[in-house]
């Protein structure tokens, strides 16, 4: 059993838990972060009702979970998680929209201004790229950084970015509103922990092999360094089906909505890996009960440096999001 103390608990009020335990009979071990206090030990129940009245005491949960702070069990209200102006979570959804990759300024900055033209609320664009060949295109670096700050401030979008490694944490931090953790960092934890450290929101992305458990479980990394604004994503899992770049995991995002208080979102660009179903893989991610879209956007697609098949040209994107907008609305959301 686990015994979640409150981030504001006291000594005191965590030695009165260990002297309970004690007197039960319980081996106690505490662990501490910033963002919570856990007792774990072997109880029995009535142990368990006696320690949840306790001051101090948040939560007490059964197992032996990856996932802690994440759990609806520690907070039952939804998260919501707020870039500027823009708020993730509650009955509006947030459409993120970009390029996978900066290429030049003339590209971001004529997607930039065609994204937000076309509803969107949030930047996305690659300035380091995780290529699964080294000899594939790795992004612009801090260059690239320098353009989505620049671009961000002349159309006032928020913008996200992915950051791949400790080291380069404080640097995107510096220009970036939300710091995006891909697929193949999801359980880096010396990452995690650091991004959670930054202060900065997090995008976090599910792995292409990882399950609900362990996706929480990253996101408790991120939450015990005492950062509260995770957001979710939703980006397709590894299955035997070849027709499609990923398997958009549909059901996970009414499940993960269940089981967390942090906001869900879809990459329906990722998780198709075609351009021609992004449309309809977003209706049935709102559908589900996502609260945003991330969307990857080109002016040619043919002639990107990164993952064009799986980007919608600017007038797609447009045209994708009047029955996006009709799906919500039926199921209580707006964009």
């Amino acid at each position: 059993m686990i015994i979640v103390l409150d981030r504001g608990a006291t000594e005191s009020q965590l030695d009165e838990v260990l002297r309970e335990a004690s007197r039960s009979g319980q081996q106690a071990s505490v662990t501490r972060s910033k963002g919570a206090t856990l007792v774990r030990l072997d109880a029995p129940g009535d142990l368990a009702d006696r320690l949840r009245a306790f001051p101090g005491v948040r939560a007490t949960l059964s197992g032996n979970r990856s996932y802690v702070l994440s759990s609806r069990d520690y907070q039952e209200t939804d998260t919501l998680v707020r870039v500027r102006d823009v708020v993730f979570g509650g009955t509006k959804a947030v459409l993120i929209a970009g390029p996978c990759s900066v290429e030049t300024r003339d590209q971001i900055f004529t997607v930039a201004k065609a994204v937000k033209a076309a509803g969107a609320h949030m930047l996305r664009g690659g300035a380091f790229k995780p290529r699964t060949s080294p000899w594939s295109f790795q992004g612009l670096g801090e260059e690239g950084l320098k353009l989505l700050a620049e671009v961000s401030v002349e159309t006032g979008l928020p913008v996200v970015t992915e950051v791949m490694a400790p080291e380069q944490v404080d640097l995107v931090a510096r220009y970036a509103d939300m710091l995006q953790i891909g697929s193949r960092s999801v359980q880096n934890f010396p990452l995690l922990r650091a991004a959670g450290r930054s202060g900065k929101p997090v995008l976090l992305k599910r792995g292409m092999a990882t399950d609900v458990d362990e996706f929480l479980g990253a996101a408790d990394y991120i939450l015990a360094e005492g950062n509260p604004n995770v957001v979710l994503c939703e980006r397709g899992i590894r299955t035997f089906e070849t027709s499609t770049r990923f398997t958009l995991d549909v059901v996970a995002i009414p499940l993960l909505e269940k089981l967390t208080h942090l906001p869900v979102i879809a990459d329906p660009s990722h998780a198709t890996g075609l351009s021609h179903l992004v449309a309809p893989a977003a209706r049935a991610a709102i559908a589900a009960g996502a609260d945003g879209l991330l969307i990857e956007t080109h002016p040619d697609p043919r002639e990107a440096l990164s993952d064009g098949r799986q980007a919608v040209t600017m007038a797609e994107l447009d045209a994708l999001m009047g029955p996006v907008r009709a799906v919500a609305a039926a199921v209580g959301r707006s964009f």
